[in-house]
């Protein structure tokens, strides 16, 4: 025997094994649940044959028959209860062989190459990933009756929701579906396709064999009852019967769970011993694909899809869309070099009849699962071309962002910047007036930290009075602006200065506190002078604008983040009874979205995504920037056809430190006017 059949045949004993074991714990469960009965049955019988009589058999006899009964009472309802619950059932989207009859064939032709039963059904998923299924649970039925008729025609089950009333059905003897990640078809060849599937079509096989099928259900069964027993919304008493039922199949889980993963375990290294006998050579090259496939889909999902999912848009082409990212990776990362010479070759996508209804299909389970959106589209949940993106998904959610900025702004009591071309009217809403309120500034002297190096010929010029937006300090804004307009253009004068502040430590005690406000002039004097010299602020007062700062980032963060969240519960759309439990019937009780991409945002990174929507806002607006898609970094600034890059860096020193130096700078480079109002939604 050569060593690829050694090696399966131990894998395929291996499995067997452990499903043995699996189905050991099944027997024995079930010898625990009759063995009052049988002691009950022991008890009678002596009792009609005269050999147990007696008051103390009498009363014993009655005891564990009660007992008996009770006991196959609840071991029955467990029984039925993990006979009928319907496992959990991976939301794809069915493909007839109608609907890609290439497909199809590629697969049986791989099933004989293997020698191995062909999977009874194809479907994709929206991930980077392919299994088989098992999918002949009676409660499974009429989601496989709909699998093999047109798809097309079924635009609920297309999406991955079966519909319609459970029908009573015995369990289908069928083979597994296969199911396919649908970014593998797009930028996978086609013979990189099926050196891709060939383990995973191998596994029929193994599954077919009546021991591990067995071992299978089992498992399936209790994972299913533990979920009908963690449902929401049970009443009282069935939440109390169902707790003790879940309760025994945790306890049965525990007990079989290692033997079922090291069956599985066996199983997947027989499939992939039995596979290495088809296209081995290619499967290597085709895995470097896979996790290519998986890097793009990634980026593109959490970079480009989540924004617009957020503004109610989901993109219908994202296994288009993976083409374009790693493309685009291809030419920005060395590593990737020479991916792109592939794409001359057929695409595994053109297996199927209708790529673009495929794609859309998939597209929408993506947002479902990823996001949580609605089942179908809608008014409020359109999809997106990717020719419409930056039109229809960057720039309006600039200016969401941007407006929904300025709305918190104004409740905070933050003045609108003056209208520097002197209008009546009120002012519009500006850059400027985020970068003010944001940037280092003293709340005694009204300095923000852009202006804080004063030149010897502004002084005098400080008699204006405060803006509103002082601190807690009991020093006077007038005062404080007066004298620091007095000593900035102190220049040489400094030495005089600090000679007659010397002479002053004479004077009396009364002298003293008579002369103490003109004291604390005298070291806000002192501090401008030192900074006058040096050009550098003191560490104290640079510290004094910093915590300024984060205070009033902390506070324009905080009303963002309960601004949107009252914009979220006020949209939530109301999900109907009916596919509501439709979908827990399917997806088990997890809530929706089942896989997040990301974690909530805090308030610091909404500030930074709403301040860097109010500049590409302004950049549009008055430098002539346009938006645009970056395949793998999603909205992006274009100024003269070229993607800023540059932006994030300068936002977040404004928004962590409150220095407003490197944006203005930036701003001034590439002529971006601030002080105009920007246009909002």
């Amino acid at each position: 025997m050569s060593g690829t059949g050694l090696g399966e045949e131990m894998g395929a004993q291996g499995a067997r094994v452990r499903a043995l074991a699996v189905l050991r714990v099944r027997s024995r469960a079930l010898g625990v649940a009759v063995l009052p009965a049988a002691v009950a049955v022991v008890l009678l019988v002596g009792g009609a044959t005269g050999r147990l009589s007696g008051g103390g058999w009498d009363i014993a006899r009655w005891a564990v028959t009660g007992l008996a009964l009770v006991v196959l009472l609840l071991a029955g309802a467990v029984a039925a209860v993990v006979a009928r619950a319907r496992p959990a059932l991976s939301p794809t989207v069915p493909v007839s062989e109608k609907a890609a009859p290439d497909l199809y064939r590629l697969v049986r032709d791989l099933a004989e190459r293997l020698d191995v039963p062909a999977p009874s059904a194809i479907a994709l998923t929206p991930d980077c990933d392919s299994w088989l299924e098992d999918r002949t649970h009676p409660a499974h039925a009429e989601a496989l009756s709909d699998t093999h008729a047109d798809a097309y025609t079924h635009p609920r089950a297309l999406s991955g929701f079966g519909g319609g009333r459970r029908r009573a059905a015995r369990r289908i003897a069928a083979a597994p579906v296969l199911v396919i990640g649908s970014p593998f078809l797009w930028w996978m060849r086609v013979a990189e396709l099926r050196a891709v599937l060939a383990p995973v079509v191998a596994g029929t096989g193994p599954s077919a064999h009546p021991d591990i099928a067995a071992a299978r259900r089992f498992v399936r069964g209790l994972d299913a009852a533990v979920a009908v027993a963690s449902r929401p919304g049970l009443g009282p008493i069935r939440r109390v019967a169902l707790g003790f039922v879940g309760r025994v199949a945790k306890l049965l889980l525990r007990g079989c769970g290692e033997h079922a993963a090291l069956m599985e375990r066996g199983v997947a290294a027989a499939a992939s011993e039995r596979a290495q006998a088809v296209d081995y050579g290619l499967r290597i090259v085709a895995q470097e694909q896979v996790g290519l496939a998986y890097a793009g889909w990634d980026r593109l999902l959490t970079r480009v899809a989540l924004p617009a999912w957020r503004m109610g848009r989901w993109p219908s082409r994202l296994d288009a869309g993976v083409v374009s990212a790693l493309t685009e990776l291809s030419r920005r990362d060395r590593l990737a070099e020479g991916f792109t010479s592939r794409l001359g070759e057929r695409p595994a996508c053109d297996l199927l009849e209708e790529p673009g209804v495929v794609d859309e299909a998939a597209s929408l389970l993506a947002a479902r699962l990823f996001h949580g959106g609605p089942a179908e589209a809608g008014p409020d949940w359109s999809p997106v071309d990717w020719q419409q993106y930056p039109e229809e998904v960057v720039d309006r959610k600039w200016r969401t962002e941007a407006a929904r900025l300025h709305r918190v702004l104004d409740a905070m009591g933050v003045r609108r910047s003056a209208d520097p071309a002197g209008s009546a009217l009120t002012p519009g809403p500006t850059l400027e007036r985020v970068i003010e309120h944001l940037s280092r500034h003293d709340a005694r002297t009204g300095v923000t930290g852009s202006t804080r190096h004063v030149s010897g010929g502004s002084g005098g010029s400080g008699n204006g009075g405060s803006s509103g937006c002082g601190g807690s300090s009991g020093t006077s804004p007038v005062g404080s602006a007066s004298e620091a307009g007095r000593t900035s253009g102190i220049g040489e004068a400094g030495e005089t200065d600090r000679t007659s502040k010397t002479n002053e430590t004479g004077k009396t005690n009364e002298t003293s506190k008579a002369n103490e406000p003109s004291r604390t002039s005298e070291t806000t004097s002192r501090t401008s002078e030192t900074t006058s010299r040096t050009g550098k602020p003191s560490r104290t007062s640079e510290t004094n604008k910093i915590d300024e700062a984060i205070e009033a980032g902390d506070a324009l963060a905080a009303g963002i983040s309960a601004e949107l969240a009252r914009e979220e519960a006020a949209a939530a759309p109301a999900v109907p009874a009916e596919v509501a439990s439709d979908a827990v019937a399917l997806w088990g009780t997890d809530p929706l979205p089942l896989f997040p991409l990301q974690p909530p945002r805090s308030g610091r990174e909404l500030l930074a995504d709403h301040v860097t929507a109010m500049v590409c806002c302004s950049a549009v607006d008055t430098a002539g920037a346009v938006p645009g898609l970056d395949w793998l970094d999603g909205p992006a600034l274009l100024i003269d056809g070229e993607r800023r890059a540059d932006l994030g860096g300068r936002v977040l020193s404004l928004v962590e430190g409150g220095d407003a130096e490197p944006l203005r700078s930036w701003l001034t480079s590439l002529g971006v006017r601030a002080e105009k109002p920007v246009r909002l939604v």
